[in-house]
């Protein structure tokens, strides 16, 4: 039992000494090296704040109009970047043309907008880029009077030109609705008639539900509060789009949305038969200069937000990254094939973002660093064996002196001198790979010493002769 306990302390005693001579060697090491330290330090936080800053705890986002439907999405995204500790300020605007305006201004704070797809010239846009297609943006023809037969061309063209005529409303300009009603109307050959109305989707609800006006072009979600109260007006039809796929090959943005006999009511049979509409996408743009984390979290957002099966979308359908109609940024193509990085999906975001910063910084930094930190221990070496070589060369020219020219009225004097040699090697701070080189010089200042005390001629001798 003693046996064991001694052991225990034995080794207790080993590990505790090699720690304390470890932490001493560390100790002087930072003394001897700490210059050098220093700027590797600097350099570190240089390149962590230079190189990859972090990212801005405030986002500016373009949305649509007060009330619209993009704007309450953005403020479903609002929320979300709240719970990741930053604020997303929305803007409201008047439709996708002012969205892409704010972004392509390079001087603007808008860094990030919904834009439909189509509403836009991609070719006339610098600076921007697409993080996918979030959802679909149906185009809704709702009007007022007979109901017209999509089965018979030449009703329907009849009935467009009474429309052309008539008070229509084909939103207002510059936003999503007013460029994809004329898209579809110009491929129809139809011209900007003298009675359109550039009304925002609430006015042109109330107005056709009130029989202000005869038809209406709306581009919003199906569970937009304007479209359900238009599909719920037993006194209004619903233009369906039985050539939708030759608009498809026209249009090729355009996604072409099948409903069910019954779909939207199963009590009023409505649509009667199997209908297709034709829908946009709504796209979400950014300015090409927004932080790679930011983006990621946009991406969660929608994917967390928007991909959620609706009346039209399968359940992660969105965000899809097809037909963005603007490059692609190398985030969300990265997203499309990995996903989000491993560090957001069980850290929060602040501190997921953190690491994965100190990580880009701290792989390079160590393949720089590295190579420099080996050749401190050998750097360090070199200066100590340089000091102890310098003793020893004043050593070596008392020596020489003494052997040259003793004179014993000198003896006191260069016994002094050996004294304040060996308080200098006493002050030297050496390793323990050092220490033969460290006692050696101790020892030869002692052999001069006791060369010095021999006698009255410690440098001379006698041969057989008799001569010196």
């Amino acid at each position: 039992m003693g046996s064991i306990k001694q052991d225990i302390k034995e080794t207790y005693l080993g590990v505790y000494e090699t720690a304390q001579e470890k932490w001493s060697d560390f100790t002087q090491f930072l003394v001897e090296a700490w210059p050098i330290l220093a700027i590797l330090l600097l350099g570190l936080i240089g390149v962590w704040w230079y190189a990859d800053p972090p990212p801005p705890r405030h986002v500016v986002m373009a949305t649509g109009q007060p009330g619209g439907s993009y704007h309450a999405l953005g403020e479903k995204y609002a929320a979300f970047f709240e719970k990741k500790g930053i604020t997303l300020e929305l803007l409201p605007t008047k439709g996708a043309e002012e969205n892409v305006a704010h972004l392509v201004d390079r001087k603007d704070p808008v860094q990030a907008a919904f834009v439909q797809a189509g509403a836009f010239k991609p070719h006339d846009i610098v600076g921007v880029q697409s993080l996918g297609t979030i959802s679909y943006d149906p185009i809704w023809l709702f009007y007022r009077g007979t109901e017209v037969n999509t089965n018979d061309y030449q009703e329907i063209k009849a009935r467009s030109r009474y429309f052309l005529n008539s008070k229509i409303s084909v939103g207002i300009k510059g936003s999503g609705t007013h460029a994809q009603a004329m898209k579809i109307l110009k491929e129809n050959g139809f011209e900007e008639g003298p009675n359109f109305l550039y009304l925002s989707g609430a006015k042109a609800t109330e107005a056709l539900q009130k029989g202000e006006i005869d038809a209406a072009f709306i581009v919003d979600a199906y569970e937009a509060p304007n479209v359900q109260a238009l599909l719920a007006d037993p006194n209004l039809h619903l233009s369906a789009f039985p050539r939708a796929e030759a608009y498809s090959r026209l249009l090729p943005y355009m996604q072409i949305l099948k409903v069910p006999a019954g779909g939207f009511s199963l009590i009023r049979n409505f649509p009667s038969r199997d209908i297709q509409l034709m829908a946009s996408t709504t796209n979400l743009l950014i300015d090409d200069r927004m932080h790679p984390a930011l983006q990621f979290l946009f991406l969660e957002a929608a994917r967390e937000i928007n991909g959620k099966a609706t009346f039209f979308s399968e359940r992660g359908e969105f965000p899809a990254f097809k037909n963005t109609g603007l490059p692609q940024s190398p985030v969300a193509l990265h997203y499309e094939k990995n996903g989000s990085p491993l560090l957001m999906t069980y850290l929060p975001f602040w501190l997921a973002e953190l690491v994965n910063r100190l990580i880009f910084v701290f792989l390079p930094f160590c393949a720089l660093a590295y190579p420099i930190l080996l050749t401190l221990p050998g750097y360090r070496n070199k200066r100590m064996r340089r000091k102890i070589n310098q003793l020893y060369g004043v050593l070596k020219s008392y020596e020489q002196e003494l052997t040259n020219n003793y004179q014993p009225e000198t003896r006191d004097e260069y016994l002094k001198k050996l004294d304040l040699l060996e308080y200098q090697a006493l002050q030297l701070k050496v390793s323990k790979n050092m220490a033969g080189d460290y006692y050696a010089l101790r020892t030869s200042i002692d052999y001069v010493r006791n060369c010095l005390n021999r006698g009255e001629h410690p440098y001379q001798f006698e041969d057989e002769n008799g001569g010196v």
